[in-house]
């Protein structure tokens, strides 16, 4: 089989938006705001990725805050208004570089698609920056990126199936299969000489970018019938 994955590269955002490590809170709240994003890579000399900063971590932030805040208060510690400035400074650097979860989570742009799938998953984000072999950003890959390959369309769908799969395993004139495709839901359709590769095609066919199931409506194909030689007959009775 030739065909190949789409790898992170082909479906990745390459303008994306970063910030230093001295970004204050106020900036990467705008940014993030203005972007529509929900997570800034933090970067620092030629754009070495070095954390990420997310909606989570401001959040976090804020929200201890507000404990100490409140702590601070409840002991009649105030005097001025100072300690609370006091302690809302200490709950946490109000920059980039004191706010990012680091390291960060990373994928190259070769990774297929399964594999930034994967990291997301196990790391529970919803984004990954993409980096270089020295970790310079090179773009950001979310979960609305992956999902792109689902919008292909139906027939490019159904020509790959023809193609990496139908004529590996079943090959002419021994099988004679249809492939029809429709919202991503291939079918094969048709008679085989061998049912046993029906699961192998199954999971060849799910593999394929795009396709959401696979059902089929197969039929065994019988064996051709050997053809009886001719009857040979005696020399005797020749004049």
């Amino acid at each position: 089989m030739h065909g190949t994955p789409h790898i992170v590269s082909d479906v990745m955002t390459t303008t994306v938006v970063s910030v230093g490590r001295g970004a204050p809170f106020k900036e990467i709240v705008r940014l993030m705001r203005d972007w529509r994003v929900s997570a800034l890579p933090v970067v620092e000399g030629e754009g070495r990725v070095v954390g990420v900063v997310s909606e989570a971590d401001l959040l976090r932030r804020e929200e201890f805050r507000d404990a100490e805040e409140g702590r601070v208060r409840d002991t009649e510690e105030v005097r001025d208004g100072q300690e609370v400035r006091d302690a809302a400074a200490e709950a946490g650097a109000p920059t980039a570089g004191g706010l990012m979860t680091a390291p960060a989570l990373t994928v190259r742009p070769g990774a297929t698609l399964s594999q930034a799938a994967r990291i997301m998953a196990r790391g529970g984000v919803k984004r990954l920056p993409v980096v270089d072999e020295v970790g310079v950003l090179q773009g950001v890959v979310s979960r609305a990126d992956l999902l792109k390959v689902f919008l292909r369309d139906d027939e490019e769908i159904a020509e790959e199936v023809r193609r990496e799969v139908v004529s590996y395993l079943f090959p002419a004139p021994t099988s004679l299969l249809r492939v029809a495709v429709r919202d991503g839901v291939v079918t094969l359709a048709g008679r085989i000489r061998d049912t046993s590769l029906v699961p192998v095609a199954a999971r060849l066919v799910r593999a394929v970018e795009g396709v959401v199931d696979v059902d089929f409506d197969l039929a065994p194909r019988p064996a051709p019938s050997v053809a009886a030689a001719p009857e040979r007959t005696s020399g005797a009775g020749r004049p």
